[in-house]
C-alpha cells in the first residue's frame, strides 16, 4: 500500500462514505479525505421521498454516521465543497473554492443530478427531489388543499406523491404508463399499487409533462404534451436523472452515461468509480449499464474500495439488483429484474390478500422475485433469482406482463 498515500474520494453520499469507511476497515492507513458539494453529513436518501417528505422524520435520523465516526477513522471531511475537476497530469482534484487535493487513486461516487424541464430555473413553485434541501423546501411548500402535480411516475414520483397525499395535498400524478411502476414491479404488485393510490385519493393521469405554465414567476399549472391543462401550485419533476461528470471534461476519464469502468470498477489507472454515477458491464446480459438502486450503491462501493487495495488480486463483483419501495400500507421488495421476463408464479399468498410473493421467469429461468408485505419471505427466494434457477415449483401460474 505504500503506492496509496493519498486517496481522494469525490462525492459524499452511499456510494463515496461507504468507500471511504471499507478503505480504512480493510487497512488503508494513508490520507484518505472525502468531497461533497453538500454542507450535511454523508445521509441516506431513500427516506427523502417518503419519512422525510411526509413528516415523520428529521434530518438527524438519516445521518449514515455521526461525525465521531469520521473522526476515528481519520476521514478528512470537506463538505459543502463542490468539485471543478480532475487534473490527469497530476492526478489532482480541483475543487469549486480553489482547493486542490492531490492522489494517488480517486474515486469517483459523484452519482446523479435529476433532470428538469426546459423554462422552469427560478419558477417559484417548481422542485426537485434529490437532496435533503430539496426534500425540506418540497415539504415546506406542500400542505391541506395544496395542489401538487408529480411529473413522473416512477418510485421517486409515486413515493412523494403518497408522502404529499398524507401532508393533505391534492395530488395528480402524470406518467406515460398504464399504470404506475409497471415494469418494475409486475402487474400484480403494480395493480396493488394502484388501487392504494386510488384509495388515498392520489389521481393519476397518463401522459407527459411537456411545460410548466407560470405567472409572474410562480408556477399555476402544467401543460400535458397532448394538450391538456392541469392547474398547480406545486410541480415536482421526477422525470429521471443524469450522471454528474460534467467536470471530468478533458481528464481522460472515459464517460458516456456515466463513468465506463471495467468489472472491477476501474475507469482508468488510479481512477475508480461507485454508485449511481458507475456504468459498468453487466455479467448477466452482457450490456453496460448504471444502477441508482441504494443497495447496489453500497455493494459496489466495499467492492470498488476492496479492489483498489487488492491490486493484482482484484475481483469482479455482480450484486444481485435489489430495491423496495413504501407505496401507503405495501412493503414491496424486487430482487433481479422483471423486465423481459414471460411468465410470473405466485409462491405464497396472493393480490387478493396484499400480501405475496411470486418468482418472474423467462424460459423456466427465475430472473426475478417479488414480495408484497412479506420482506422475510422473499429472502429465500434471492438464491433462485442469482443463480437463474430452473422453476420447478407448481404454484400458480400468471403472465408476467
Amino acid at each position: 500500500m505504500s503506492s496509496l498515500d493519498e486517496i481522494v474520494v469525490v462525492g459524499a453520499g452511499a456510494a463515496g462514505a461507504t468507500t471511504a469507511e471499507t478503505l480504512r476497515r480493510q487497512g488503508y492507513e494513508g490520507r484518505l479525505t472525502l468531497v461533497g458539494g453538500e454542507p450535511h453529513l454523508p445521509y441516506d436518501r431513500p427516506p427523502l421521498s417518503k419519512q422525510v417528505l411526509a413528516g415523520r422524520w428529521e434530518p438527524d435520523r438519516i445521518r449514515l454516521r455521526g461525525p465521531e465516526v469520521y473522526d476515528r477513522l481519520g476521514i478528512d471531511l470537506r463538505l459543502g465543497t463542490p468539485v471543478a475537476r480532475l487534473d490527469p497530469a497530476d492526478r489532482a482534484v480541483e475543487l469549486a473554492d480553489g482547493g486542490r487535493l492531490r492522489a494517488d487513486a480517486v474515486v469517483i461516487a459523484t452519482g446523479v443530478r435529476p433532470r428538469t424541464l426546459p423554462g422552469t430555473e427560478g419558477v417559484t413553485g417548481v422542485h426537485v427531489l434529490r437532496t435533503l434541501d430539496d426534500a425540506l423546501a418540497l415539504r415546506e411548500a406542500l400542505g391541506e388543499g395544496r395542489r401538487l402535480v408529480v411529473a413522473g411516475a416512477g418510485l421517486l414520483g409515486t413515493e412523494a406523491a403518497v408522502a404529499a397525499r398524507g401532508l393533505g395535498a391534492d395530488v395528480t400524478l402524470v406518467g406515460g404508463d398504464p399504470v404506475p411502476l409497471l415494469d418494475l414491479l409486475g402487474p400484480q404488485a403494480a395493480g396493488l399499487v394502484a388501487a392504494a393510490h386510488r384509495d388515498l385519493g392520489l389521481r393519476f393521469r397518463r401522459g407527459r409533462v411537456s411545460a410548466v405554465v407560470g405567472a409572474g414567476g410562480m408556477a399555476t399549472g402544467v401543460l400535458l404534451s397532448d394538450g391538456t391543462h392541469l392547474p398547480a401550485d406545486v410541480v415536482l419533476v421526477a422525470t429521471g436523472s443524469l450522471p454528474h461528470t460534467e467536470w471530468l471534461a478533458g481528464s481522460g476519464v472515459p464517460v458516456g452515461d456515466g463513468v465506463l469502468c471495467d468489472d472491477l470498477g476501474a475507469a482508468r489507472p488510479g481512477v475508480w468509480a461507485a454508485g449511481d454515477v458507475a456504468n459498468r458491464p453487466d455479467p448477466r446480459t452482457g450490456r453496460r449499464r448504471r444502477w441508482e438502486h441504494r443497495t447496489q450503491a453500497t455493494d459496489q462501493a466495499v467492492a470498488v474500495a476492496r479492489n483498489l487495495l487488492a491490486g493484482a488480486g482484484a475481483r469482479p463483483a455482480a450484486p444481485l439488483p435489489y430495491f423496495w419501495t413504501d407505496q401507503h400500507d405495501l412493503r414491496i421488495q424486487v430482487f433481479g429484474e422483471i423486465a423481459g421476463t414471460d411468465r410470473c408464479h405466485l409462491v405464497e399468498g396472493s393480490p387478493a390478500e396484499r400480501k405475496f410473493t411470486a418468482v418472474y421467469c423467462a424460459q423456466d429461468r427465475v430472473r426475478a422475485a417479488v414480495a408484497v408485505n412479506l420482506p422475510r419471505a422473499v429472502q429465500q427466494l434471492r438464491p433462485l433469482v442469482e443463480n437463474e434457477a430452473v422453476w420447478t415449483g407448481t404454484p400458480a401460474e400468471a403472465p408476467a406482463n
